[in-house]
């Protein structure tokens, strides 16, 4: 298991604007993550323009699930749907 903290902004509410774990090896690229109101349509939407989807819909339970994704350039970054209901 990795370490991993929560990161706070300061925004309006309590929970955490991000997180930041621990490198497994050197090379691991900073993986960015953007809020979306829907991974299954913004992963299908990455795919329409060319886009992978590397790590499927995954869920943080009680937080809400992400996907990992790589552009046609090879940069990675990962999609974020908030949903304190995810199992």
């Amino acid at each position: 298991m990795s370490d991993y903290w929560h990161i706070d902004t300061g925004g309006s509410d309590d929970s955490p604007d991000g997180g930041m774990l621990t490198r497994k090896h050197p090379q691991q690229p900073i993986t960015n993550y953007i809020a979306v109101a829907s991974v299954d349509a913004s992963a299908a939407k990455v795919e329409k323009l060319g886009g992978k989807i590397c790590l499927g819909k995954t869920a943080v339970p009680q937080m809400g699930y992400f996907v990992i994704c790589e552009d046609t350039e090879e940069n990675m970054f990962a999609l974020w749907e908030k949903n304190g209901s995810a199992k």
